[in-house]
């Protein structure tokens, strides 16, 4: 192929994270050339065999620098960012990832005259208590001064074989004679198959959504906390009791959590404040059509892929009887 004729390249930053190697395997399916840029290219080799041999290359990007962004984006016909933090660590912050990071990678697409696609969260408001959701929300607006048409999707919880939220409940099951249910387990989501994220992506690349717009996904399924922790418990086979936590002891627990050093908290102050708020697809959304189904996507049932990738927490894996729990 000459340059000429070559496929357009997409810049995906965060493409080895859990939502971004499905978003490079959805573009690669495509036939899109793919760059990827991340923080460690010596720890996402694993997307290469996606693509045909030289179609998914793998550069070095840090959101908190510049200059790295920037020749990343470097002939880039689309950009896609998929970077977002669940807690801070290092020189990690909410702030220099999710804000200032999301507006240093729109202004660089924008410089090169890019298209950019935003993956963000249900919830973000710069106004939110929580400072992921604040981040979130400021991040959003920097990306539409710089971008007016770019495309912005906010998943409410995302599930999948990598997910940060149903295996870390099947975990605790496995371990643990209780389950915690957070201010009552009443909070609400509208759990979201990365697959589907990943798609959604991939239309606003092929220029199938409109852009300058903010896209809600949800599944097809409200679900409470309760019911969720209930969802893994039958899944797994396992007999727990689920423990009520008040909303302060449990942001306390968190607090704690997470300063003890170089481990991955489990739970943290701030994810305790994201609890208090409803992560569901908003009214205003389903009306305008700014959904999954709004994309003509069909959103993915739980009950479809769960069982497939938290076998192994049963207590005899693929062997258990699922008719008795343990």
């Amino acid at each position: 192929m000459t340059a000429s004729n070559l496929p357009p390249l997409v810049t995906v930053f965060g493409g080895s994270g859990f939502v971004g190697r499905y978003v490079v395997r959805a573009l690669a399916k495509r036939g899109y050339r793919i760059r990827v840029a991340v923080r460690r290219p010596d720890l996402a080799g694993f997307l290469r065999p996606d693509g045909y041999p030289g179609q998914i290359a793998l550069m070095q990007a840090n959101l908190r620098n510049k200059e790295s962004v920037e020749r990343a984006v470097a002939g880039a016909s689309h950009v896609v960012n998929c970077v977002g933090i669940l807690f801070e660590s290092g020189k990690n912050k909410f702030d220099s990832i999710q804000d200032l990071g999301a507006k240093t990678v729109a202004e660089a697409a924008a410089a090169a005259g890019a298209k950019l696609t935003h993956i963000s969260a249900i919830g973000a408001d710069p106004k939110s208590a929580s400072t992921y959701a604040s981040s979130k929300g400021r991040g959003e607006a920097a990306i539409l001064a710089a971008l007016p048409d770019a495309v912005i999707l906010r998943p409410s919880i995302v599930f999948g074989k990598e997910d940060n939220f149903f295996n870390k409940f099947a975990a605790m099951a496995r371990n643990l004679p209780f389950l915690p249910l957070i201010g009552g387990g009443k909070t609400k989501f509208q759990p979201v198959f990365v697959g589907d994220v990943a798609e959604a992506v991939a239309r606003s690349v092929d220029g199938k959504v409109a852009t300058g717009k903010t896209y809600e996904l949800g599944g097809p399924e409200v679900m409470t906390f309760r019911n969720c922790l209930e969802t893994i418990l039958r899944v797994t086979c396992r007999k727990r009791s689920l423990v009520s936590l008040p909303f302060g002891i449990a942001s306390l627990i968190g607090k704690i959590a997470q300063s003890v050093p170089l481990i991955t908290p489990p739970l943290t102050s701030d994810q305790v404040t994201l609890l208090k708020t409803d992560t569901v697809v908003s009214d205003a959304a389903k009306t305008e059509d700014r959904t999954l189904s709004g994309l003509g996507i069909q959103p993915t049932l739980l009950s479809n892929v769960l069982p497939l990738y938290v076998v192994h927490y049963r207590p005899q894996g693929q062997f258990t009887n699922t008719g008795k729990a343990a």
